[in-house]
C-alpha cells in the first residue's frame, strides 16, 4: 500500500499540465484530492476519470488571486476529509515579452497569479496546518527562479519571489511539523507558452522549448517529495531535461 494512501492533498492549477498529472498520480496512490482551477469543465473531466478509476476527488472553481476562493478550497478539503496534509501551489502564468514592449497588464497578471496566488495558498493553508501540527507545502517555481533570460524578466522575478517566499516559510515553520518544498522545473511541456502575445517572445520560446520534459516528470518529483517519511523534508528540487 502506498505511503500516501488516505492523505488529503489540495492542488491549484489542476486543469492541465503539471497539476493535472500530479492529480492523476496521487489519485492512483489513494490520495483524497481537492482540485481547483478557473476552467471547471477541465477539472470535472479530470475528476470523472479519477472517480472512474476508484479515486476520491472534490472539485471547486478557483482563481488563486482571490483569497476568499483559496480559503474556500482549503475549507472544502477540511470539511470533507477532516484535515489537509499538503497544499501544492501550482497555478501560474507565463506571458513573456521584452520589457520595452510595456505589456504592463501582463506583468501585473504574472505578479498576481505567480506571487499573490502562492501567498494566498499559504495564507489559507498555514492556519490549518499549524492547528493540526503537521502539513506540507509544495510550491512550484521554475528554472527561472535561478537565472534570467531575455523576454522573461518579469516572469523570472515572480519565480525568484516564490523561491524567497518558500525559503522564508521553511525557516519559520520548521519547528511546527510543517514541511516545505520548492520544485523548479526546467522546460516542461505545458500550455503556459500559449499565453504569450509578443511575437519576439513566441519565437524565442519556440526554440527554447525544442527539448522539453513531459509534465509527468515534474509530477513524479512532487509525489517523491510527498511520500518521504515525516522526519524528511525535501527542501528543493531542480528538474531539467537532458540536452
Amino acid at each position: 500500500m502506498s505511503l500516501l494512501n488516505g492523505k488529503v492533498v489540495v492542488i491549484t492549477g489542476a486543469s492541465s499540465g503539471i497539476g493535472e498529472n500530479a492529480a492523476r498520480m496521487l489519485a492512483n496512490q489513494g490520495v483524497h484530492l481537492v482540485i481547483g482551477a478557473r476552467r471547471v469543465d477541465r477539472l470535472e473531466a479530470l475528476a470523472s476519470d479519477i472517480r472512474a478509476d476508484g479515486g476520491s476527488v472534490a472539485v471547486q472553481l478557483l482563481d488563486v488571486t482571490d483569497l476568499e476562493q483559496m480559503q474556500a478550497l482549503i475549507e472544502l478539503a477540511k470539511n470533507r476529509y477532516g484535515r489537509v496534509d499538503a497544499v501544492i501551489n501550482n497555478a501560474g502564468v507565463m506571458p513573456l515579452s521584452p520589457l520595452e514592449a510595456l505589456k504592463i497588464e501582463e506583468w501585473n497578471r504574472m505578479i498576481d497569479v505567480n506571487i499573490r496566488g502562492v501567498l494566498h495558498g499559504i495564507a489559507a493553508g498555514l492556519p490549518v496546518m499549524k492547528k493540526q501540527g503537521f502539513g506540507h507545502f509544495i510550491n512550484i517555481a521554475s528554472i527561472g527562479a535561478y537565472e534570467v533570460s531575455p523576454t522573461a524578466a518579469v516572469y523570472c522575478a515572480t519565480k525568484y519571489a516564490v523561491r524567497a517566499i518558500t525559503d522564508g516559510l521553511r525557516l519559520e515553520t520548521a519547528a511546527q511539523g510543517i514541511r516545505v518544498t520548492l520544485v523548479s522545473p526546467g522546460v516542461t511541456e505545458s500550455e503556459l507558452a500559449e499565453s504569450i502575445t509578443d511575437n519576439e517572445a513566441k519565437e524565442v520560446m519556440k526554440e527554447y522549448r525544442r527539448i522539453a520534459l513531459p509534465a509527468a516528470a515534474i509530477a513524479s518529483a512532487i509525489v517523491y517529495a510527498l511520500e518521504q517519511p515525516e522526519n524528511v523534508d525535501v527542501s528543493e528540487m531542480i528538474i531539467k531535461p537532458v540536452v
